[in-house]
């Protein structure tokens, strides 16, 4: 059990991960000094919040996470195999173009935080699960594994940083590439 943070100590918590928040959605690589300044405190008080950058860097991307987690939760309860899928997969190509911090999180090799391990986790087992009620249901192609699932959306993701326009445009962009990917992995074609 975690003792609650003091009043001020809670403040520069909260101040540190939006300045990382704000330093993540500019591109900018996140170092725990550039924080430190930007967010005016000392480097000590950022050091004693997060020891490491990727930490921070977990941090700002745990509520991307775990909205990702909750919405998988969900979509195991959806007794159509392939909408539950799909509805997994666009939820988390949106959650890959919008959040900057999602994408490096999400490809590291390892974690700073065990909640993200747990959450990765989660997030893996899910995709697992959608996938393969989809494939006994026999509206996805057999050959089609948990593992392709992954390289398959940061391909997607990857082709909307380059090629998804305007950042306005990326949500749609990544629906349209997403959609034309999914038409590929059915098991059939749809009835018109």
């Amino acid at each position: 059990m975690t003792t609650p943070l003091r009043k001020d100590a809670a403040r520069n918590w909260q101040r540190i991960v939006s300045v990382a928040r704000d330093l993540v959605d500019e591109g900018a690589p996140l170092q725990l000094n550039d924080v430190a300044r930007r967010a005016g405190l000392g480097v000590g008080t950022v050091y004693r919040h997060f020891a490491t950058p990727e930490a921070l860097l977990e941090t700002v991307a745990a509520p991307c996470l775990e909205a990702l987690a909750a919405h998988g939760r969900q979509a195991l309860t959806d007794a159509d195999p392939w909408r539950s899928l799909t509805g997994f997969l666009f939820r988390t190509v949106e959650a890959q173009v919008t959040d900057s911090a999602l994408p490096p999180v999400a490809a590291a090799a390892t974690d700073a935080m065990p909640r993200t391990t747990e959450l990765k986790k989660s997030l893996g087992s899910v995709g697992a699960t959608l996938l393969a009620r989809a494939r006994d249901a026999g509206v996805v192609r057999p050959d089609l594994t948990a593992a392709d699932l992954v390289p398959l959306m940061c391909g997607i993701a990857h082709a909307v940083s380059v090629h998804g326009g305007t950042r306005a445009d990326r949500v749609d962009t990544a629906h349209r590439y997403l959609a034309a990917l999914l038409e590929g992995l059915r098991a059939t074609s749809p009835s018109p």
